[in-house]
């Protein structure tokens, strides 16, 4: 197929690359999925300690933190190499950790390896790709819209060689037992709208930084990686030489990470869509409903459900492997129609591949016997954070209405040159 100008689509990979793909796989299928029963049922230090040994053979492996980039020890994959990486992964809520590229980290380390001086690479960077620290993201606040960041009251006001930065944050992503935070504050409340915020970058450990809380979400609160912590900044002062990026680039760095990052999230939904669905097969075939061996197999209820999410998760993943492919061809910015569009779909794709998957288990899908609950519950906010999945459709459907009132072409997937 080809774009606008020409080009042909290409999501073909390297032989390396499908080399990689299939040791991820193969590793996540025999070493990361058995750990999920610890993680459901056992000892918080005893997962630690599997995750630990875990890490260690994926270090052997060469393919510690290979979403990062080269210089700083990953792989330097493209777009859509990374969006195949993190499906992989995907497949376990362990997977993306042993691996050494959760979130928020991977994020952070994109926005430190783009914007960071060379003293805070050294100091937060390094550390954080070697697995030394964690970090957390400390953005959203409880009083302000999630979904437009340009509405912040959390203020870091400029005093001699320091920032004295006075706020309160939520779903701040792994605030417990991070070593540091970057945090998005107001610098500058008189600039225009989209120049008053920046990134700071504050070491948790610093005088005034308090977590509140881990949030429970649908029941569970948790510890450490994987939490949405409750925090405070009073009076903390950090040295101005922790800002990321240049005063007043809060936005900008944020867009930089949030675009390409929903198409990490995307894959990574395909990666549970795609368990979700092998399970279900799993289930509907081995479940008998009557003597003599028929199964829920044999339904056509099953067999429609079965048809429908196969289709519905193949269309979700060429939508997205071709938003990669645009973001690598002609960058986030002008593939922004197609991350939008993505960001909706994917989500309610992978719901919907969890929620019949744990219909199909009937009782047993609603334990924690199976990771589906799991996922039900923590997984429901993919319509929710990154924008809501009314605001993507409102802006895309804006945009879209306003290039078909001017003459312009309102195809999305095409790369026009």
């Amino acid at each position: 197929m080809d774009n606008d100008s020409g080009e042909p689509m290409d999501f073909e990979v390297s032989e390396k690359m499908q080399t990689i793909l299939g040791m991820v796989n193969e590793f996540v299928e025999s070493d990361v999925i058995p750990l999920e029963g610890e993680m459901l049922h056992g000892d918080q230090a005893t997962l630690e300690q599997a995750i630990t040994e875990k890490q260690r053979r994926v270090r052997q492996m060469d393919l510690w933190a290979p979403n990062h980039p080269v210089e700083v020890g990953g792989l330097g994959l493209t777009m859509l190499e990374h969006g195949l990486m993190t499906e992989a992964l995907g497949r376990s809520p362990l997977g993306h950790l042993v691996f050494g590229c959760q979130a928020p980290d991977a994020g952070n380390v994109e926005i430190l390896h783009k914007y960071g001086t060379d003293e805070q690479r050294e100091r937060f960077l390094r550390p954080l790709v070697e697995g030394e620290i964690r970090s957390c993201f400390s953005m959203t606040e409880p009083e302000n819209p999630g979904s437009n960041p340009v509405m912040m009251s959390t203020t870091a006001r400029k005093d001699g060689d320091d920032y004295v930065i006075n706020g309160h944050k939520w779903f701040t992503s792994a605030a417990d037992g991070a070593a540091f935070a970057v945090v998005m504050a107001v610098t500058d409340p008189e600039a225009p709208p989209y120049s008053r915020a920046s990134m700071i970058l504050v070491p948790t450990d610093t005088p005034g930084f308090e977590l509140i809380r881990n949030v429970s979400v649908m029941g569970h609160a948790g510890s450490g990686y994987g939490t949405h912590g409750e925090v405070s900044y009073q009076q903390c002062r950090v040295p101005r030489a922790n800002l990321l990026g240049g005063e007043g680039d809060g936005f900008v760095i944020a867009q930089d990470r949030l675009g390409p990052g929903r198409i990490h999230h995307c894959m990574r939904w395909l990666g549970i869509a795609r368990r979700s669905f092998e399970l279900m097969c799993d289930r509907a075939n081995e479940r008998a409903i009557r003597p003599g061996g028929e199964t829920l197999a044999s339904r056509q209820v099953i067999q429609h459900w079965v048809a429908e999410t196969a289709a519905e998760i193949s269309s979700a993943r060429l939508m997205t492997l071709n938003a990669a492919w645009m973001i690598d061809k002609v960058g986030p910015k002008a593939a922004r129609d197609e991350i939008s569009a993505i960001k909706f779909t994917v989500a309610n794709v992978m719901l919907t591949a969890v929620d019949r998957a744990i219909q199909v288990h009937g009782a047993l899908g609603v334990t924690d016997d199976t990771i589906l609950a799991y996922w039900y519950r923590h997984e429901r906010a993919a319509r929710i954070y990154d924008g809501a999945d009314e605001v993507h459709k409102t802006s895309l459907g804006r945009r879209l209405l306003e290039r078909r009132a001017s003459g312009r072409s309102t195809q999305l997937g095409v790369a026009v040159g």
